[in-house]
């Protein structure tokens, strides 16, 4: 008799739960922000993936929310020199 296992289930045990934040800026001037943010970003623990899009404003945060709070990327892209604000979509 052979035993199996449900890897969709270990897997989904393993995985930390990630949220989706976006934030937006009026104050993206040239692109060569968007590569200090988003490295800046990358390095704050509980951060899954950054992207910013400089034409709209938009930066695209996926993190897990126990590890990071979206107070604290918000003041890590506001040490950069960028003020940035939540926003729905």
């Amino acid at each position: 008799m052979s035993s199996t296992t449900s890897t969709s289930t270990t897997a989904s045990a393993i995985r930390p739960r990630t949220t989706r934040t976006v934030l937006r800026s009026d104050e993206f001037t040239c692109p060569s922000c968007v590569g200090k943010i988003e490295k800046r970003l990358r390095r704050m623990p509980g951060v899954a993936r950054a992207t910013v899009h400089f034409s709209t404003g938009r930066v695209e945060v996926e993190h897990d929310p126990s590890q990071v709070a979206v107070a604290a990327l918000v003041a890590a892209i506001g040490e950069a020199g960028y003020h940035v604000r939540p926003s729905a979509f």
